[in-house]
């Protein structure tokens, strides 16, 4: 099979017998799908492939998700209980039970793929997935990993291990790697608009992954190999991580200057061409860009390179939460109190607006900075009720709602995270003081402080 190039028409001609038949299935859909981690990334794409008439076997570890999922309800804001409802009529079912895995004639790996201690890859989430599943691959399977990762895991990680058990991949059984693109709370672009990488061990492999998921998005975007498409989530993520470190540190030699940064980029944004506009905050957050740059930079070493652009990058947007800390340090200094013994309210925790997803916040960083430097710390944010359950974060807080009387009683108001449903007026005329990380208030003002 030709590899066609990224964007065209795709003509796929069958190169094996076996992947006719599961290319076929696909086709007509009698396959039956298994996802393999019920969060943002698997709960949408599972969504999707109920909604066209496949049977889904929904995967996750954790028991109270899958309780949750059997009765309806919804755990991610932007995704109704009546849509998980529906999906449950029209088959899907969610499950602990890894076993079940030898029902299906795809697995698509949604897990996430964080970094260590050492800011290096963390796979176990992969590994240990991957060898649960093993004991159920039979011939006439496909095996996608959608998680972000470094170029190479595809090919040296997953594909031994599968091999090991007697499958061949290429003829018994099939691997590819397809990027996830989600973007929560994103009105725009949905699991189906959003074009669809994907990159095969084989030929074969990849026109298994075509027939896959062009059933359920609009463009399938092939390209060469696992590795390439693996390099493509990273570069687009890095594109990113690199442009909102260049307007951080843009940010901060603008507040040296007097000069208000947003007003800058909102004239910069009107040239036609040549400019794409990216927006400072206290830092980045979200499973991709804070983390999604170092799996490059870990890759780089083994070729001897050092990505120095890209540490960079990583180095400004890192240290954006200290940036705003000292900030808040010396608008209290100037009224006579310290962050010791001062009372705190952190406006929105999710990692961006309107979302309830607090994955790698900077506002959590910031409410434990704080909380290290002695200060009383709250929070208020429309869209997460208690501060959830996290790996490395801890704290026995429920958002507080808004009002006159309640912005009063603390000494300083964080503008962290800028909800569309926060009552900026109020937040603006009753706030002692108020330090505005996401430049929402562009008329200067004796109590607001920009960050």
């Amino acid at each position: 099979m030709n590899i066609p190039q990224a964007g065209n028409t795709v003509e796929v001609i069958p190169v094996s017998e076996t992947s006719s038949e599961l290319v076929t299935k696909f086709e007509q859909r009698t396959a039956k799908i298994g996802i393999v981690g019920l969060g943002y990334v698997g709960l949408p794409l599972m969504l999707r492939y109920c909604e066209v008439g496949y049977k889904v076997i929904g995967f996750d570890i954790d028991r109270a998700k899958v309780d949750a999922l059997r009765a309806g309800h919804s755990y991610i804001e932007h995704i109704s209980g009546a849509s998980i409802k529906d999906a449950t009529a029209r088959g899907f079912d969610p499950t602990t039970d890894f076993s079940r895995a030898a029902e299906v004639d795809a697995l698509i790996l949604c897990v996430p793929t964080p970094l260590n201690k050492y800011r290096e890859p963390d796979l176990s989430f992969v590994l240990n997935t991957t060898d649960s599943l093993l004991p159920y691959l039979r011939k006439g399977m496909l095996l996608s990993l959608e998680s972000t990762t470094y170029p190479g895991t595809t090919e040296e990680e997953l594909k031994p291990r599968i091999e090991k058990c007697g499958l061949k991949v290429g003829q018994d059984i099939f691997l590819v790697f397809s990027p996830e693109r989600e973007d929560p709370g994103n009105q725009s672009f949905t699991t189906r608009s959003i074009p669809k990488v994907c990159g095969g061990c084989t030929p074969a492999c990849l026109e298994a992954g075509i027939a896959l998921y062009r059933q359920v998005i609009d463009k399938v975007v092939p390209v060469s190999s696992t590795r390439a498409a693996e390099l493509t989530k990273l570069l687009e993520n890095i594109h990113r991580s690199v442009n909102i470190g260049l307007v951080n540190e843009m940010k901060m030699v603008a507040d040296k200057m007097g000069i208000d940064i947003h007003e800058v980029i909102r004239a910069a944004a009107t040239k036609p061409f040549g400019f794409v506009p990216y927006y400072p905050g206290p830092g980045i957050g979200g499973h991709c860009i804070p983390i999604d740059p170092f799996y490059l930079t870990w890759k780089a070493r083994e070729y001897g390179m050092h990505t120095r652009f890209i540490e960079l990058a990583g180095e400004i947007n890192s240290s954006m939460p200290d940036y705003v800390v000292s900030k808040i340090s010396l608008a209290l200094n100037q009224r006579n109190k310290s962050i010791n013994g001062s009372s705190v309210l952190v406006l929105g925790i999710a990692y961006k607006k309107n979302v309830d997803d607090v994955r790698e916040s900077p506002s959590v960083l910031l409410m434990e900075r704080l909380r290290e430097l002695g200060a009383k710390v709250a929070y208020s944010d429309p869209h997460v009720s208690a501060f959830p359950k996290m790996r490395a974060h801890s704290f026995e807080l429920s958002s507080i709602a808004l009002s006159r009387d309640a912005l009063k009683t603390f000494d300083c108001v964080l503008l962290a995270t800028d909800h569309d449903k926060f009552d900026y007026d109020l937040i603006r005329t009753e706030a002692p003081l108020l330090v505005d990380c996401r430049g929402k208030f562009a008329e200067p003002a004796n109590n607001i402080v920009r960050a």
